[in-house]
């Protein structure tokens, strides 16, 4: 379940309420192409935004939709309190794993992150994933502060944001890392303009916004890079530069993602909550420009 690629859809929504056929039918897009795992309600899924009823709505329909394809859930929140009943409602919803971002408003220490992963490794009887995203948490991860949390029950996975772009730096980011986990902890990318790269350096397994809305493209780049085929992932990968240069011009695929998906048919707009938004204008009609020379599926 934590190898390959694990492909993260959107949550579309407006102000009132979950789009649930439209979610329903990107879990199927996903179950038809054949990811590994789904990855409900990541950064991708907007979960920080919705309340604890509306995540478990939404974990349950994602089990519901992927017959049989293992569904991880986020449940990260603020309070380790609300963290643990989000983890219990996973559950019951039978999801498969959970995703755990330590989310802050105060900026957390490491004993206090350690405390969380804890307290939650504790209480569940399903595989958690560590997702380590300091562009929105702000908090960094140490190796060393990995290598603790790894030795924690139900520890399985550890999400990095992206690796270096130097071949070298990267392949020794990954065996750093490793070093400091036991053998049945994963590894797993994301920030996807780094996904091959990640791959080929080492990682297991691809965590990806682009896999929740072209799981084709994507994992033809994660069956290349898992089989040894480094250049032709790599060429996959490079072929979409367009896409991940213009990710880094509108500070992250959020937004990008969403807008795509209503010009795909697959979501209405708008398809965020507010105050986010889609983008417009010329933006919006740049994006479906490029879209159409990239042959994405």
């Amino acid at each position: 379940m934590f190898k390959g690629l694990s492909a993260f859809p959107l949550t579309p929504m407006d102000e009132h309420g979950i789009d649930m056929p439209a979610f329903a039918q990107l879990v199927q897009r996903l179950v038809a192409a054949g990811v590994d795992s789904i990855g409900a309600l990541g950064s991708t899924g907007s979960y920080a935004y919705l309340s604890r009823a509306e995540r478990a709505q939404v974990a349950a329909l994602a089990v519901e939709q992927a017959q049989g394809v293992p569904v991880v859930v986020g449940i990260g929140a603020l309070r380790t309190r609300d963290v643990l009943a989000l983890a219990e409602d996973a559950q019951k919803a039978g999801a498969s794993g959970l995703l755990l971002a330590p989310v802050s408003y105060q900026k957390l220490s490491d004993d206090e992150v350690y405390g969380l992963f804890q307290a939650v490794s504790r209480a569940v009887s399903v595989p958690i994933v560590v997702y380590d995203n300091p562009g929105t948490t702000r908090f960094e991860f140490s190796d060393a502060l990995h290598g603790r949390i790894a030795q924690l029950p139900h520890i399985a996975s550890i999400k990095i944001p992206g690796v270096p772009a130097d071949a070298a730096e990267a392949q020794a980011r990954v065996q750093r890392l490793r070093a400091v986990v036991p053998a049945h902890v994963s590894i797993g990318v994301s920030g996807d303009a780094l996904g091959a790269k990640g791959l080929v350096a080492g990682c297991d397994a691809w965590y990806s916004v682009i896999g929740g809305l072209w799981p084709q493209t994507t994992l033809a780049i994660t069956r290349a890079a898992l089989a040894g085929h480094a250049e032709q992932a790599l060429e996959l990968s490079n072929r979409l530069a367009p896409l991940w240069s213009w990710f880094q011009q509108k500070g992250g695929s959020l937004r990008s993602a969403a807008t795509a998906a209503e010009l795909m048919g697959l979501a209405r707009s708008p398809c965020l909550p507010l105050p986010l938004h889609t983008l417009q204008g010329a933006d919006r009609e740049a994006l479906a420009a490029m879209l159409k020379t990239l042959d994405l599926a």
